[in-house]
């Protein structure tokens, strides 16, 4: 996830060794190197994801903060959020880390506990998919999570009703359904209890009203408040994502220019099939 981009640059790396030291491991080694049995917990992951992006961040920033400096509204992708708190001035990097690393933490333990997995299920609109996991649900877990752009909605639960959705998805109209490597059914009640240990944490962590408005993944609206935004922070853990709504918040505001700050281009692909007239860039283009 951090290659030579990230050796290259000082602030990044400067940022992962402060993360390291924090979290007691080399966050940097592992997302180079793995291993990627480690790397791929999502106690691991969801550290490596946030300061992954912030280093990104920290190398558009020396590139040309010009972007950076315009900006006039930022939103994250469930876990991405707290890049962009981060980003708003809402949460210090250390605090980010911390919380990050307890959601990471009990979210794994969750995962181990109740077993699950994540569907992407192509071409099917929400109430379709609602249907769809009624359907297949049985007497397992099986819900929305990540509303991510038209024709594109993530299930998530139980292993078994992962492994039925397909069927009943297609039975229904689907193009295709594409299993995600992800280590639980994230975004559902299987995630419960890692909602207080969340809460706990967010409680004694200081925030600061957004220098910038930070669009919530849970209601797709900006929130001024610190104390709306714990509450919603841990909402999300086992919340539907509402990315698609998010983004159309985001376009509302006027921007002409977007950018993705990481290593990947999912959030764009998703930005062009909400608003393909939409420019959009990469740090790493």
């Amino acid at each position: 996830m951090a290659g030579e981009w990230c050796l290259a640059n000082r602030a990044a790396t400067d940022l992962f060794a402060r993360a390291s030291e924090l979290l007691g491991y080399d966050l940097l080694a592992i997302c180079r190197d793995g291993p990627a049995e480690r790397l791929n917990t999502t106690a691991v992951s969801q550290p490596g994801i946030l300061v992954t992006s912030l280093a990104a961040l920290a190398v558009l920033r020396d590139r040309d903060p010009a972007p950076l400096e315009a900006a006039t509204v930022t939103a994250g992708l469930s876990l991405g959020e707290y890049t962009a708190l981060v980003f708003a001035e809402v949460l210090s990097f250390d605090d980010a880390v911390r919380l990050v690393d307890i959601r990471g933490r009990a979210m794994q333990e969750c995962a181990e506990h109740s077993p699950g997995g994540m569907v992407a299920v192509l071409g099917l609109e929400r109430e379709q998919v609602l249907k769809v996991c009624s359907e297949a649900r049985g007497s397992d877990v099986l819900e929305l999570a990540n509303v991510l752009c038209p024709g594109n909605i993530v299930v998530s639960g139980s292993v078994d009703a992962c492994r039925r959705v397909e069927a009943v998805a297609l039975a229904a109209g689907a193009m295709k359904c594409v299993p995600l490597d992800v280590a639980g059914g994230f975004h559902t009640r299987l995630m419960e209890p890692a909602v207080g240990k969340l809460r706990a944490a967010l409680a004694d962590v200081p925030m600061k009203p957004p220098r910038i408005p930070v669009v919530s993944n849970v209601d797709a609206r900006p929130h001024a408040d610190p104390e709306e935004m714990r509450a919603l922070l841990s909402r999300q853990v086992c919340g539907v994502v509402e990315w698609q709504a998010s983004m159309d918040v985001v376009l509302s505001t006027g921007v002409q220019s977007v950018w993705e700050v990481g290593p990947g281009r999912v959030l764009r692909g998703l930005l062009k099939r909400i608003s393909r007239g939409t420019a959009c860039h990469g740090v790493f283009d």
